[in-house]
């Protein structure tokens, strides 16, 4: 669906040149939730902009369903853009227009009728949830409503392609998980080809199939999401998802002179294994839980747990050998 082929961007801020993007190819399957995630100044709003030429690559190739649109100008790349939809990160609504209005004007621009306009908006209005709010104007609206005020805009056309540039970091963690909901929702009824871009390894671990991760202008790593939490190849990568996943302990627990702490990591079925009470079972240990909690990532699960471990120095040594030939990752954790 979506090829991008040797991207270079360049900005020449009086004479002082600064590469945005550089050199970066990827393909975007039809159909799938594509994450771009780094952090500011990665690069990531620069790449997301070229898919429709609404920033324009200094070189290299965009291409959609199989035609190179790099090039293409005036009437043209209007009709291309009309099978894409985008959502940004401020709504950017029309304040003087109605809920109603403002879906019904991209509808306009876009060159429908009357008659079309009145029977497609009400049904991206049901679509949003936002039936009850057609005559509302933006500035009555909470933030998760003006977004999806900008979502029922972006889709109204049926376009084949939504481009979603940071739709959530203006909203707080309720309104975003519903907007991710929303968007999932869209994807998977709509079949719209959705790339997202964040710089929240929690939104991209809720969303996405498959994310490209994104520093100083190059693409760094990329895979399916699950593999990118649980086998993150690149140091950027895993610092990522390290922060993401961290664990703070207070320091009376850090204590380790008697006990030893131990950070284990789960993924695939065994994330589901009673491997902890086998453990204290079969050997002379007390263990405590500090911390854990399994969670499921592209319905895949994925387990953190933190336990103290006290016993003789043998025991505890057998223990933690157990635990390491039957989980994916055991950590020792010093103060």
């Amino acid at each position: 669906m979506i090829k991008l082929e040797h991207i270079h961007v360049f900005f020449d801020n009086r004479g002082k040149i600064t590469s945005a993007v550089k050199n970066v190819s990827l393909e975007i399957k039809k159909g799938e939730v594509f994450g771009i995630v780094g952090t500011s100044g990665a690069g990531k709003s620069t790449l997301l902009r070229t898919i429709n030429l609404l920033q324009r690559p200094t070189s290299g190739k965009v291409i959609i369903n199989d035609q190179d649109i790099s090039q293409l100008k005036g009437e043209a790349l209007r009709k291309t853009r009309l099978h894409t939809g985008m959502i940004f990160q401020q709504f950017n609504l029309i304040n003087s227009k109605t809920v109603y209005e403002n879906i019904a004007f991209a509808l306009k621009v876009a060159g429908k009728g009357k008659e079309e306009i009145n029977a497609r908006v009400p049904e991206v209005l049901e679509l949003v949830g936002l039936t009850d709010r057609a005559g509302a104007y933006p500035s009555t609206l909470s933030g998760g409503q003006k977004q999806r005020v900008g979502i029922a805009r972006a889709i109204a056309n049926n376009p084949t392609i939504l481009l979603c540039d940071e739709p959530t970091s203006a909203l707080d963690l309720e309104t975003t998980n519903s907007i991710l909901d929303l968007l999932k929702e869209i994807n998977e009824k709509l079949g719209i080809t959705t790339v997202i871009i964040s710089h929240e390894m929690d939104v991209i671990k809720k969303i996405c199939d498959r994310v490209a991760v994104m520093d100083g202008g190059e693409l760094l790593e990329l895979n399916d999401v699950y593999s990118i939490f649980t086998h993150p190849v690149h140091p950027f990568t895993q610092s990522l998802v390290n922060h993401t996943l961290s664990v703070e302990l207070p320091n009376r627990l850090l204590d380790t002179s008697k006990n030893r702490l131990l950070k284990i990591t789960y993924i695939g079925i065994k994330a589901e294994d009673a491997v902890i009470s086998e453990a204290a079972r079969i050997y002379n240990v007390n263990l405590n839980i500090l911390h854990g909690k399994i969670e499921y990532i592209s319905n895949k699960p994925y387990g953190i747990l933190v336990i103290q471990l006290t016993g003789s120095h043998e025991d505890m040594k057998n223990a933690q050998n157990y635990l390491i030939a039957r989980t994916f990752k055991v950590e020792e954790i010093h103060a």
